[in-house]
């Protein structure tokens, strides 16, 4: 039993280098492959990131200009309608007013017409009545005149 003591004492210390090797080469990859690696994956990751941050940013700003754009359309559509609606109203009340002078005119000349048509008529009744008289006048003198002088 000694004598497999010592040989794996031997084969222990004959290890020792290649030991020693594979941590000086976990240590080399370490310092030379892994760090880096991780660094350079790291800052990718970063950038990806920050670009899909910023990609994101730049969406909610695109967005927020449409919803202020269309807002914007909105009130100006608004107002081109309500600008339409106040020259409507206008042309209304103008329509109405003019009409309303057409009323007033119209209404003004049958009351001028029926005044002189009574004027007319009163006239004319003087005048029957003078024409009347007249007229009974020369009916009264041709009968009471002789029959033989018939002008």
């Amino acid at each position: 039993m000694d004598e497999t003591l010592q040989q794996l004492g031997e084969l222990l210390l004959g290890a020792v280098p290649t030991v020693i090797l594979l941590a000086l080469l976990y240590a080399l990859y370490t310092a030379l492959v892994h760090k880096p690696l991780q660094r350079v994956l790291a800052e990718r990751r970063s950038k990806t990131e920050g670009a899909i941050e910023k990609s994101r940013a730049d969406i909610a700003a695109a967005e927020a200009r449409t919803a202020e754009y269309e807002q914007k359309l909105r009130e100006a559509r608004a107002a081109v309608f309500r600008g339409q609606e106040a020259r409507r109203q206008a042309a209304l009340q103008a329509r109405t007013n003019a009409l309303n002078e057409a009323r007033t005119r119209a209404q003004a000349q049958v009351l001028a017409a029926r005044k002189d048509i009574e004027n007319d008529r009163a006239e004319a009744a003087v005048r029957l009545e003078a024409d009347v008289a007249a007229l009974a006048q020369e009916i009264v003198r041709r009968v009471l005149q002789p029959a033989g002088a018939v002008r």
